[in-house]
């Protein structure tokens, strides 16, 4: 009887050891996983940072060129090189025509205003166009990274 306590304690010690030991390994391999998926993710944002600081920097550039054209049309409108044609207007009476010495002046800096209202919305229209696109290009990069498309 003596002897088949020691064999049952001598068992339960022993799979307390393999279970203890066993645990143990598992634990190591868990977070020897947990580190390389950490890494495997820190590797995934960096590569999308870089992605969307590249996006950021096309936008910017276009931005710039939107801009420097506003600022060429601008100059261009303030020149008076660009004019609204009114050949295709209904012309009122003769004496209310802008084309007439009393009135050029007038009508000359109205058209200027119109112009320039124009010209700036549609460079606020190419600014959004461009932005739109931008945040479209960085999603579907996003995602064809995240998804594993690449």
């Amino acid at each position: 009887m003596k002897q088949a306590l020691i064999g049952i304690l001598i068992a339960i010690g022993l799979y307390a050891y393999g279970h203890h030991k066993g645990w143990s390994e598992r634990d190591a391999e868990m977070q020897a996983e947990i580190a390389s998926k950490n890494e495997e993710a820190r590797t995934k944002e960096q590569e999308l940072n870089a992605q969307l600081n590249n996006s950021e920097a096309k936008l910017l550039e276009a931005n710039n060129a939107i801009n420097q054209k506003q600022s060429a049309l601008d100059a261009a409108i303030r020149a008076g090189r660009v004019r609204l044609n009114y050949a295709s207007c209904v012309q009122t009476g003769t004496g209310s025509s802008p084309t007439t010495s009393g009135g050029a002046e007038a009508a000359s800096e109205s058209e200027r205003q119109t112009l320039a209202a124009i010209a700036e919305i549609v460079a606020q229209g190419d600014r959004n166009t461009e932005q739109l696109n931008a945040c479209i290009d960085a999603y579907n990069q996003a995602r064809e990274m995240v998804n594993g498309q690449r």
